[in-house]
């Protein structure tokens, strides 16, 4: 790309291209002391015209050519120009300062800090561009077909923008493509790609369809992606594909085939832009004469001349009763900045009633002033005046200044509100001070950039030199965040998108940690024209990061120990609760077992389960989560658990152990708030294939049977350790072959934020999608690896009779 640094030594890998003019660059390199000595202007010439034709491809003439088109284009000397190419190609964009940070090695400015790239107009624009546009307009007016508008275009940038050809395609009903004009491609050319079919990948309908632009900078990414019209990428290296305006579906779609390799500068798509909009008239599908809109039309197009005004302004088209006599008027078109006292701003404006928007207008000098006007057809120029409103009750006052003139039949209106206190303008200015902030601006049309007084505080920079320029600001740069805000550059003022980016600068004061935030306004073909946003000095925060540092600091002995403890607890957690590594056979049951731990958090948990054949031959299955985490949880989790086999081991029923287990916690626990456990235990009689199950405050059981995942109804049971006088209640229910019967604790259905409705719809919804291959399948350890972040521990068993 134009302007970028190219290392002497392209690397082994490279391509011979890249090679070659790695080659060309360390000649230059080695020149360029002798050149500076007092080199010839023809000397320097030929140097330059290599350099141009090693990295475009252009002939001997027409690098020469392009040299002296860039030296008219930007004011300087033929010698001055050429200097200027050989410092591009030796790695440096132009006559920039080198940077550097402090005790680092000096960079050279990147290219995304060349303020020619960005600028569309004013001293710095090319003039030859607006000629060209200017030159394209008197050749418009003899033009009949769309051939001759392709050669029109196709000469008008042939040698300031390399556009070798141009090719015209019309969309049909069924979306297929019609060659309608082409200039600079041979007939057999236009024969191949009169008629393209409606493919995916064909670039002129993708900028139809998506009513904007189509840039193909990349010949090999592109061809890859997008169907090439016209020949291979080696003849047209770039193209353009851009539609057609129009206010209904975009029809006409116009190709540049360019012979200039590297990315399209935002002032080239500027003027491409420009170039189709001249040819709108001639190109659209419908073919109107010139002057034959309807009214609406010619509405619509002072509308656009409107968004191009500055200030506050609307065309005010009179309504007028029966007798003639006018009884109001329509606000057809508005400018940008015109807004009402209610707030309502530009396009909200259009199609209201004056008397809408200002009710108390009526019958004032105001009104006289603009029947006055469309009489007679003199401006009006009203003195400063007090408008009140009256809306939900407030009254408010705003002091407007209106001039009034004719066009036509309708009214040219515009104000200027003169109530803005200079108390706003002191917020404001506070606002900049205590939050270290200044706005700034640059409009890329005029190449004016606008400093409030905050940014040279903010930079520590003397208000005398002014706004600091966009080639300037490398040199202040910390170099590590040179690449970063280049590309932000490149986006903010190349591509036109919002930016939000953090940077360093070095002042006499020290580095300061600075942060942009802008973002461009765009004219209707969608180039920046004009950039604001503020920047922000962030230099005080990093106080209180090195403060937050110094308390993390001081928690790591406490982290320590926090560790040691969870250590510790998992290793009395493994040694108490053992996870076998494969199903288990109980009672006719395969019983698939899944515990996972948190992974966030220093403690551990006190999710547990139990799996267990009575001397019955029935099995008991339990399954508790003990409220809280670490050494104290474990500790409880090993007294319920031992607890609650020994009783069912006994004989006991289930309500009376989980009455038992209750008690226990109510008397044992060191909590000064009392330890608490949900619990939901089930025994299942093979014999008959019955499984009585209670529960302590626990999510219930899912049941999957039949391609149907339901949770059983609850019995009552309060949570242990909560209340004295608790009761349990008991159910049952019939295990049929292929059913699976989960038990689980919250962690596996609990997100922050969700329902608890939402968890276990999931759980049911994942248990069916599971099973649906095999009825046979496991459950537990496939719905604890698909639980999200594992913030809490997980436990689940899932019981299954084949």
């Amino acid at each position: 790309m134009e302007g970028d640094s190219l290392a002497p030594d392209a690397g082994d890998g490279a391509a011979p291209e890249v090679l070659a003019l790695a080659k060309v660059v360390s000649r230059l390199r080695a020149e360029v002391v002798d050149l500076e000595s007092g080199a010839s202007m023809s000397a320097v010439l030929e140097r330059a015209k290599g350099a141009v034709m090693a990295r475009t491809g252009l002939s001997a003439d027409a690098a020469n050519r392009l040299l002296l088109d860039r030296a008219e284009q930007y004011r300087r000397t033929l010698l001055e120009e050429c200097w200027i190419t050989l410092g591009r190609v030796g790695g440096a964009p132009g006559p920039a300062p080198a940077v550097s940070a402090p005790g680092g090695p000096r960079e050279e400015s990147p290219s995304q800090f060349d303020m020619d790239r960005y600028v569309t107009g004013g001293p710095r624009a090319d003039g030859n561009r607006t000629s060209t546009l200017a030159r394209l307009a008197r050749g418009l007016a003899a033009a009949r077909l769309p051939d001759d508008v392709a050669e029109l275009l196709r000469s008008a940038f042939v040698d300031t923008e390399g556009v070798d050809a141009v090719m015209i395609y019309t969309v049909t009903a069924g979306r297929s493509l019609e060659l309608v004009g082409s200039a600079g491609i041979d007939d057999g050319l236009a024969e191949q790609w009169c008629h393209v079919p409606p493919l995916s990948g064909v670039a002129p309908l993708e900028a139809l369809e998506s009513r904007d632009a189509v840039w193909l900078e990349e010949p090999e990414r592109e061809a890859e992606r997008h169907l090439l019209i016209g020949d291979s990428p080696g003849r047209w290296p770039t193209r353009a594909w851009l539609p057609v305006p129009d206010d209904g579906p975009m029809t006409t779609a116009v190709g540049f085939f360019r012979n200039v390799p590297g990315p399209i500068e935002p002032r080239t798509r500027t003027q491409l832009r420009r170039a189709v909009r001249l040819c709108a008239d001639l190109l659209r599908d419908d073919r109107r004469p010139r002057g034959a809109g309807s009214p609406h039309e010619d509405v619509a197009s002072l509308q656009t001349v409107f968004d191009a005004l500055p200030g506050p302004a609307v065309l005010l088209t009179p309504l007028r009763s029966e007798s003639g006599d006018v009884e109001d008027y329509r606000i057809d078109a508005a400018t940008p900045e015109a807004v009402d006292v209610a707030g309502r701003r530009s396009k909200e404006l259009v199609g209201r009633r004056i008397l809408e928007t200002y009710p108390t207008v009526a019958g004032s000098a105001l009104w006289d002033g603009y029947l006055e006007t469309l009489v007679t057809g003199e401006v009006y120029e009203g003195d400063p005046f007090t408008y009140v409103d009256v809306g939900a009750g407030v009254q408010e006052e705003s002091v407007y200044s209106v001039r009034a003139s004719r066009l036509g039949g309708r009214l040219v209106v515009s104000w200027i509100r003169h109530d803005i206190s200079v108390r706003e303008t002191r917020r404001l200015a506070d606002m900049q001070r205590l939050g270290n902030l200044g706005w700034a601006a640059w409009n890329l049309v005029t190449d004016t950039i606008t400093w409030s007084d905050q940014v040279y505080v903010v930079f520590d920079r003397d208000p005398a030199l002014g706004p600091m320029r966009l080639e300037e600001l490398p040199r202040h740069l910390v170099a590590e965040d040179l690449p970063r805000l280049g590309t932000a550059v490149q986006r903010l003022l190349g591509e036109g998108r919002p930016v939000d980016q953090p940077f360093r600068i070095t002042t006499a004061r020290g580095v300061r940690h600075l942060r942009i935030v802008a973002e461009a306004r765009r004219d209707a073909g969608g180039s920046p024209i004009e950039v604001h946003g503020f920047f922000q000095d962030l230099s005080a925060q990093r106080d209180a990061e090195l403060a937050l540092r110094e308390s993390e600091r001081h928690n790591l002995v406490q982290r320590g120990m926090l560790k040691a403890e969870r250590a510790l607890g998992a290793r009395l957690q493994d040694t108490l609760l053992p996870i076998p590594e494969q199903s288990l056979e109980l009672a006719g049951l395969r019983v698939d077992v899944a515990y996972v731990p948190a992974d966030r958090g220093l403690n551990v948990g006190g999710d547990w389960y139990s799996a267990i054949e009575l001397p019955d031959r029935s099995a008991l299955f339990v399954v508790g989560d003990v409220a809280g985490h670490g050494l104290a949880a474990v500790g409880t989790m090993a007294q319920l658990r031992f607890t609650a086999k020994g009783m069912a081991i006994t004989g006991l029923a289930l309500p009376d152990v989980l009455a038992g287990l209750n008690t226990l916690l109510l008397h044992t626990s060191t909590d000064e708030r009392g330890g608490t456990a949900t619990m939901v235990m089930g025994r299942y009689r093979p014999w008959d294939h019955r499984l009585t199950w209670v529960r302590a405050g626990h999510l219930p059981p899912l049941l999957v049977r039949n391609g149907e995942a339901v949770f059983l109804a609850q019995p009552d049971g309060y949570l242990l350790g909560a209340a004295p006088d608790a009761r349990y209640g008991e159910s049952e229910i019939t295990l049929l072959p292929g059913d699976h019967l989960l038990l689980y604790t919250d962690g596996l259905v609990e997100e922050p934020g969700e329902n608890l409705s939402e968890g276990l719809d999931r759980l049911a919804s994942r248990a069916l999608s599971l099973l649906r291959g095999s009825s046979d399948a496991m459950l537990a350890r496939p719905l604890a690896a698909m639980a999200p972040g594992n913030r809490d521990d997980i436990c689940a068993l899932d019981i299954h009779l084949r």
